[in-house]
Formats: C-alpha cells, sequence, structure tokens
C-alpha cells in the first residue's frame, strides 16, 4: 500500500496541533459564492453553494459532520480549484446550511441517497461536464458507501476521500478517551444546539428537550436520536449499517483515499488493509497529518496546505483520462513501513498558501 508523500511542518508536532491549526489560525480563502435551493422528492430541501465560474471541470464537497461551505478544508479546497481554472460546489446535508430542514430527520453518516440525487441531478444539468466528488470526515464515509453500493452505475469520474472514520463504532470509542474528548465535547455541544433550536417547537422529536443533559458521548447522542430519525434501530445498527469499510471492495471509479495514522478522531487499525479496496481504489496512508489537517511548510507564517494541492493533482489526471494516475504511483510500502516518497505532481496544480492566520477560531468541523 503506498504511502503518501506528505511531510508535516515541524512547528505543528503532534496529531492535535495538525488538527486545529487550520480552525483556529487559518484565514479562510474569500470567495464569493453563490447559494442554490434544491427541492427534493420527498418534500424537504438542500441548499448547494458554487464557486465562482459557469465552465469547466465540476466537483462535489461533502463537508464534515456540522461542517458547512464555511469549513476551512472546504473554502480551502474551492479556492485550489478556483485557482486551476475549476468549479466547486458545496452540498449542505439537511440543517447544515444556517435554515433547518422541513422533516424530523436531519443528516447522518449514512446519507447516500441525498448524495446519489444531487449528483445526478448535476449530471442531468451539465451532461458534458467532468464530474468528480471530495469527501470529508463523515462526508468522506457517506461518499465512499455510495461508491460502493453503486458500482460502475455513477456520474462521476473520480472521487477522493479524507480522514474518513471507517469504522463508526471504533471513531465514538476515541472520541471519548484522551484529549479527544474535547473535540466530541466541542461536537455534542453544536448538535445538542440545533437540536434545541430545530425542535423547541415541535412534537417529532425522539426525546423531550430535559434529556439532552443526558447526552454525554457520540454514543448516547446517536443511541437516542440519530438512530431514531434515520430508521435504525440503535447507535449499534446505525454503526454498523452505516460505516463505509465493508464497502470499499465494491468501489467501481477511480478514487483517493487520504489518511493519517494519528488521526485523533479514530485508532489507527480501523485503516482498511490493501485486500479490503477494489483496484479502483488508492489509499495512500501518512504517519502524520491528524484530521483534515495535513498542514506543511517551513514557518507558519507559509503555511501549505496539502491536501489542497494533492487532491487537484488527482483529479486532474482524471478529468481526460482516467487510467492516467495509475502509472504514476509512488512505490508500495516495504515490511509495512511508511516511508517516505518524492511526489509525482506538477507544480502547476501547487496552490500558494493563504496567510497569516491570527485569529482564534473555533474547534475542527
Amino acid at each position: 500500500m503506498p504511502s503518501a508523500d506528505f511531510q508535516p511542518a515541524w512547528w505543528l508536532p503532534g496529531p492535535h496541533a495538525q488538527t486545529l491549526w487550520s480552525t483556529l489560525c487559518r484565514r479562510r480563502p474569500r470567495l464569493a459564492l453563490r447559494r442554490e435551493h434544491l427541492e427534493l422528492p420527498d418534500g424537504d430541501f438542500l441548499d448547494l453553494d458554487w464557486s465562482p465560474g459557469d465552465r469547466g471541470p465540476l466537483t462535489l464537497i461533502l463537508h464534515g459532520l456540522e461542517g458547512s461551505s464555511d469549513s476551512h478544508y472546504a473554502r480551502g479546497l474551492l479556492a485550489a480549484l478556483v485557482q486551476c481554472g475549476w468549479r466547486g460546489v458545496v452540498m449542505h446535508f439537511r440543517g447544515c446550511s444556517g435554515q433547518h430542514n422541513r422533516l424530523a430527520r436531519r443528516y447522518c453518516a449514512a446519507d447516500t441517497a441525498d448524495i446519489a440525487y444531487v449528483a445526478r441531478w448535476l449530471r442531468q444539468q451539465e451532461p458534458n461536464t467532468p464530474l468528480a466528488a471530495v469527501g470529508y470526515s463523515l462526508g468522506g464515509n457517506a461518499l465512499l458507501k455510495w461508491l460502493g453500493e453503486a458500482g460502475a452505475d455513477l456520474p462521476l469520474c473520480a472521487a477522493a476521500a479524507v480522514s474518513v472514520p471507517f469504522l463508526l463504532d471504533a471513531t465514538a470509542q476515541r472520541l471519548g478517551q484522551g484529549f479527544s474528548q474535547l473535540y466530541q465535547l466541542h461536537l455534542l455541544r453544536e448538535l445538542k444546539r440545533n437540536y434545541r433550536d430545530k425542535f423547541h417547537h415541535r412534537s417529532d422529536g425522539p426525546i423531550p428537550m430535559a434529556q439532552l443533559a443526558e447526552l454525554h458521548d457520540f454514543y448516547a447522542f446517536d443511541d437516542r436520536i440519530t438512530a431514531p430519525l434515520h430508521g435504525f434501530a440503535d447507535a449499534r445498527d446505525y454503526y454498523a449499517r452505516a460505516s463505509c469499510r465493508p464497502f470499499l471492495r465494491q468501489i467501481a471509479i477511480p478514487t483517493l483515499i487520504l489518511h493519517a495514522l494519528d488521526d485523533p478522531f479514530m485508532f489507527p487499525d480501523v485503516a482498511p488493509d490493501a485486500q479490503e479496496l477494489s483496484a479502483s481504489v488508492r489509499l495512500e496512508l501518512s504517519r502524520h497529518g491528524g484530521h483534515v489537517g495535513f498542514v506543511a511548510g517551513r514557518w507558519p507564517w507559509a503555511a501549505e496546505y496539502w491536501l489542497e494541492q494533492r487532491i487537484p493533482a488527482f483529479l486532474a489526471c482524471h478529468w481526460s483520462d482516467p487510467d492516467a494516475d495509475r502509472a504514476r504511483q509512488p512505490p508500495p510500502i516495504a515490511n509495512g513501513i511508511l516511508t517516505p516518497t518524492v511526489s509525482f505532481w506538477p507544480s502547476a496544480f501547487h496552490t500558494p498558501a493563504h496567510a497569516p492566520y491570527p485569529p482564534f477560531r473555533r474547534f475542527p468541523r
């Protein structure tokens, strides 16, 4: 299995520094996004945020838990795509665009139907435009699950996923340990706040407001709220059926997965083995990088965001020739050891850093 050519910034030691830097310190690229309101067949809606431009290859971007088009990774990739002369569109999962969705259900890691609907709608709108998809964290899990479910019946030419929680039960366990409990605390606070705001004047919530205080971890929240809202028996049923790892062998389009073994949201062994991947999937592992971090560069004021180099480089190979990337693969890991590799990707796809980054921001989304 190949290793990623990512070299972490020396001034961001450890997974938590890599994870928190972009959220706390990075100035998000400024883009004039255009919002489009998309009605769904079940009576609900989704909001799409488009980058500037009306021509060029298009990438559907899927955010993580409680994320949005304002998340640092979404803004960064949108800016990188625009710099390449391409376009991006962020699909907000239900209730994540700043406006509560109509139905009682919201979104979860198994929301493949909404991704499929939006991707096929985009293909109908632009039948001749190259279309790819990129998912981060929870959005990456849902994307990979959909790719495995659909097989070759897809409107995409390529896909990429970053920092994916391949096994949701193990991710819930990891976020209940050590420093990672702070990520859980922050995300649970956001989930509870959105639940209160949405169901304050509704009677179809799965639990009364007073019981929110009893939910101290992801397992409890998913067991009492996420699972019943989305048709699962309980949290264990949700985790088992929504995890993407069992679907990776069925993926039929060129797919890049980028993952750090020190990701503080999950244990290292959640990453799949080579025999669990289809021939279309390329999993690149890095010793370091944190959760949706992968920050490089010699100095804090000249930070480089490796994901915004690697993902466009991968997509560039598949806009015109789906097999082109296979000839440029780094050598596999020798004896199970991750060794540094030289980047095979042209500098034309390396985006400049966005600096400086002084203001304090909230925990990562």
